[in-house]
């Protein structure tokens, strides 16, 4: 039997695994990437009796082979937030999956696990910006302010690493940040020993949103503000945490983030408001290569010719006619 460890390469899914083998520790094939990796199943080779954990990855855009999966007699339990579609009922199959837009999959975790290892759920939500979440859970633990903001700052951190179209991009591959953190029951306890891990996160955040704050959006109103980065390494790196940081400043209005891409397109990154965490994966969906949830979604490759087509939805999207 062999056991895989599907996740996704951001703050949630590292969170979510790492409660969960820290819980119930296996040895197993670990199968991730950047964020936006998402289509990871097709990776699995898999076998009768084998175990197969899924987390923080959309259930509809990996449908096909799970049900490949699903027939070859391996055992797949699947966590996630994101929309799923029409979830399939069959033999070995179990799922917690929840798209309210204050829920992501490492808060679904410590659900499961009645809060084992609460602080990684709270690391996790923090990481998704979900501070409302990640608060709320806070307040059951014995955290004064300033812990409180080391676990907030290690989310930001550790899903920041995660953004980029190559693992090159990276400061840290996702498989090996999960095996650096998932060594520690409390997340404070890697922030203290692993000093020079943080401190190499925090040293490319701050730097690489400090590049970014320099920039002026394309187009803003008292609704919706859309910004372009160019196709360098720090702006694929910070896009998905600088569409967060400007959501959190502007709590009412909606934010769309577009890094240009080597191939002419964009990569795209929409926040809704924070004040109405809604219709994100809708307008993403729209477009090939688009997905997400409710409150944050993205698209993938949005052609350059469909850009001004982006920008119309969006705005049409959040009260702009």
């Amino acid at each position: 039997m062999t056991d895989f460890d599907v996740f996704n390469g951001d703050a949630d899914g590292i969170c979510a695994l790492t409660q969960l083998r820290l819980a119930e520790p296996r040895e197993s094939v670990l199968i991730t990437g950047v964020k936006r990796d998402i289509d990871l199943l097709k990776k699995v080779e898999a076998r009768r009796g084998d175990r197969i954990t899924v987390l923080d990855v959309s259930l509809d855009k990996n449908r096909e082979d799970l049900v490949r999966l699903l027939a070859c007699g391996a055992e797949i339990f699947y966590v996630d937030h994101h929309f799923p579609g029409e979830i399939p009922e069959a033999i070995g199959f179990t799922s917690l999956i929840n798209e309210a837009p204050e829920i992501c999959t490492s808060l679904l975790v410590n659900s499961h696990l009645k809060g084992a290892f609460a602080p990684w759920a709270v690391v996790g939500a923090f990481g998704d910006n979900l501070d409302k979440s990640a608060l709320a859970l806070a307040s059951t633990l014995e955290l004064d302010e300033a812990q409180l903001e080391q676990l907030k700052n290690l989310g930001i951190y550790i899903n920041y690493n995660g953004y980029g179209p190559t693992l090159e991009d990276l400061h840290f591959h996702p498989d090996q940040l999960y095996r650096l953190v998932s060594a520690y029951a409390n997340p404070l306890n890697f922030i203290s020993d692993g000093r020079e891990h943080f401190e190499k996160l925090e040293t490319g955040y701050h730097t690489d949103m400090a590049a970014a704050a320099n920039l002026p959006p394309e187009k803003e109103s008292d609704r919706t503000a859309v910004y372009i980065l160019p196709d360098l390494a720090w702006a694929r790196r910070v896009s998905g945490v600088f569409s967060n940081d400007l959501t959190n400043q502007y709590p009412d209005r909606a934010h769309a983030v577009l890094t240009e891409k080597t191939n002419g397109n964009y990569l795209v990154s929409v926040r809704a408001p924070l004040n109405n965490r809604r219709g994100a994966a809708e307008l993403c969906r729209s477009f090939p290569t688009g997905g997400g949830r409710e409150a944050a979604a993205g698209i993938n490759d949005l052609p350059a010719d469909q850009l001004n087509t982006f920008i119309d939805a969006f705005e049409a999207s959040y009260g702009i006619n």
